[in-house]
């Protein structure tokens, strides 16, 4: 049996950025996706903490070391710049796995969206 469990967790970061005329997507500083363990094109739920919105999309690398959280497309209705959200990313295993697995949890500074 599989089941679906927590991976990774970013825990809280501010929206820099909001572009309605993008593909889709989000975009992630390259630095928070490592220490996350997240990888391009990877599917994650977005959290908004300012109005409880609650959408899934997926995951594009973004410049290193700036702190850059974009949501992109029609995402950017739900989740505006400044808006404080939590990025979430599940896997599948096996359940016996599952119960010795320990997810990547990353608490990146609020206000700069970097890791302290």
């Amino acid at each position: 049996m599989l089941i679906e469990v927590l991976k990774s967790k970013i825990h809280r970061v501010k929206v820099t950025g909001a572009d309605l005329n993008y593909i889709g997507s989000i975009t992630i500083d390259e630095d928070l996706m490592d220490a996350a363990g997240l990888i391009a094109g990877e599917k994650v739920s977005i959290v908004n903490v300012n109005n409880g919105e609650r959408l899934d999309t997926y995951v594009i690398k973004g410049a290193r070391g700036q702190g850059e959280i974009t949501m992109n497309g029609p995402a950017a209705r739900k989740v505006q710049r400044g808006d404080i959200v939590i990025i979430i990313a599940y896997a599948q295993m096996d359940f016996e796995e599952a119960k010795r697995f320990q997810p990547t949890i990353i608490f990146p500074n609020e206000e700069t969206n970097l890791l302290n």
